[in-house]
């Protein structure tokens, strides 16, 4: 990692992790696999801040921790990079296992329990999937049907009021790093984000 950090794949250690080399990484990571409208890619570290909006809007009263698991929801992908759904479900098991891995030791680096409960799980998948479609129907060509079929028509959430338009590279890290930074405080856990 940038930060002179080495991190076992295997068997990842919280200790290895530092939240500037996910920031710079997600930032750098594509969504879609880059197949999106506008000058730059819609990152993985764009998509994390806006699965957070959604989260929030979804349940205003949201805890900073359970915030702070959203934004952390693919931060795996800082390493193993972002696959598309198809390819995951063609290499499902180990490739989850080490996502799993990885995002345990993720959550411990930053004061989460390593699995999350699974009603905050069904809460973060909701956020995610309105997320997805929006960015399937408004950058990534799909039609509102196929959006439909893949992730279900979102209700309540419209795309209008969504942070869509991609973020250039330094402003989704710059972004992602404000939010981690802002949840960090108020869990009272400031310190870890160093």
């Amino acid at each position: 990692m940038l930060s002179g950090r080495r991190l076992d794949l295997a068997d990842p250690s919280p200790f290895d992790i530092e939240i500037t080399d996910i920031a710079h990484g997600l930032a750098r990571v594509a969504r879609w696999n880059g197949q999106t409208h506008g000058d730059h890619a819609f990152s993985v570290a764009q998509h994390s801040v806006l699965v957070v909006e959604i989260a929030v809007l979804l349940a205003p009263a949201m805890p900073a921790a359970d915030r702070m698991a959203a934004l952390l929801h693919d931060a795996p992908e800082y390493v193993i990079g972002d696959m598309i759904s198809p390819f995951k479900a063609l290499v499902a098991g180990e490739y989850k296992a080490v996502e799993a891995r990885l995002l345990a030791a993720i959550h411990l680096r930053f004061g989460l329990p390593a699995e999350r409960r699974a009603e905050l799980s069904r809460a973060i998948k909701a956020a995610d999937k309105i997320a997805a479609f929006h960015e399937a129907t408004r950058l990534a060509g799909f039609s509102s049907a196929e959006a439909t079929s893949f992730f279900g028509r979102p209700r309540g959430i419209e795309a209008g009021k969504l942070p869509l338009d991609p973020w250039p590279t330094a402003v989704a890290q710059q972004r992602f790093l404000s939010l981690f930074e802002e949840l960090a405080a108020a869990m009272g856990t400031a310190a870890l984000s160093r």
